[in-house]
């Protein structure tokens, strides 16, 4: 396992980190989930990724169980606050001081550890001063409940705006958590720059574009029974790649990977990790294997040549547009 930077900061992760966003608590029975985190233990991950909302909440509980015993400063715990979380009460959301604060006591009681090496806004809040929410993040960090802070799918204005607050007020602002692919690519045009310039790092989510780039999904098959894509809370995030061109296209790669000796999957977590601004991507797991497998793409390199030959096939198919980074719909403040 190779290990990068977190922006710019003494942090080193792992550069490919586990994740259980859809799976613990939901998808994959605890023991099973709890196989797959030794899997990546043994595969050399040290960088769990998790969110309180996934599950509402069991997640960051299997997770803990599944870390206990572990030495814990062998370990990079990350997890997120933002989207509703128990009964759906109206400060059980967005990231207010009130809400911030309760999370990460909630967070931490579940992960069974004093503190997070990061923690992340897993959306921008429209609805509370950004002054607010920052203010309460440095509450947060000089209380030693997490070292450093990121975020998850902010567009590049975001980041600046938050970043200079981080800077006033002296705490780490370190990394941003977009979803990112061959098939999507939106952080590219605006994102990525904005990061370089601030130090910021990305922390990908879909690498393999929720198994799409597992070549599994074949054009004009109904999708593999048990598959993510006949998952009721996982097909609404596959979908837009289920088109006989996606699927044509991605088929076409298969020839590439192999070429390299590597799975399709395998290719996918490499390409990612060929840009210098990605320092982990994330990858889940609903079977041991799969981890052992995924991690194969640590430390490879893709030619330049073969990097065009990718961006060949796939042509018109892959999405680049900035504007389609995951926002939340401005709201009206109740009180307003």
């Amino acid at each position: 396992m190779d290990f990068r930077y977190l922006g710019n900061s003494g942090l080193k992760v792992s550069e490919i980190s586990y994740g259980n966003w859809l799976t613990h608590g939901s998808q994959v029975e605890n023991e099973q989930a709890k196989a797959c985190v030794r899997a990546a233990l043994e595969a050399g991950i040290t960088t769990f990724d998790t969110a309180d909302t996934y599950a509402n909440t069991k997640a960051e509980s299997v997770l803990g169980e599944a870390l206990a015993g572990e030495r814990r400063e062998s370990l990079e715990i990350f997890t997120k606050v933002y989207w509703p979380t128990g009964p759906g009460g109206p400060n059980d959301t967005g990231l207010s001081r009130k809400h911030i604060h309760e999370s990460i006591n909630g967070s931490l009681k579940r992960l069974g550890t004093d503190y997070v090496d990061l923690y992340q806004a897993h959306r921008f809040d429209t609805e509370t001063p950004l002054e607010e929410t920052m203010e309460a993040f440095a509450d947060v960090v000089r209380q030693g409940k997490a070292l450093y802070i990121g975020v998850s799918e902010w567009t590049a204005d975001q980041l600046q705006e938050g970043h200079r607050l981080a800077r006033e007020l002296r705490i780490p602002f370190v990394s941003n958590q977009p979803q990112y692919s061959m098939l999507w690519r939106v952080i590219e045009g605006e994102v990525v720059p904005a990061s370089e310039e601030l130090g910021i790092s990305q922390v990908v989510f879909s690498p393999i574009a929720q198994g799409v780039l597992t070549g599994k999904y074949l054009p004009g098959q109904q999708p593999p029974e048990g598959s993510r894509a006949t998952d009721a809370n996982g097909s609404n995030f596959i979908k837009r790649f289920l088109t006989d061109d996606v699927l044509t296209r991605v088929q076409e790669l298969k020839p590439l990977a192999a070429e390299v000796d590597l799975s399709l999957s395998q290719l996918a977590i490499a390409w990612v990790l060929q840009n210098p601004n990605v320092a982990s991507a994330i990858i889940g797991a609903s079977r041991p294997e799969q981890v052992t497998e995924n991690v194969k793409a640590s430390g490879v390199t893709l030619d330049e040549g073969l990097l065009k030959r990718i961006d060949e096939v796939l042509g018109h198919i892959v999405e680049r547009d900035p504007a389609k980074t995951v926002q939340n719909a401005p709201q009206k403040r109740p009180n307003s």
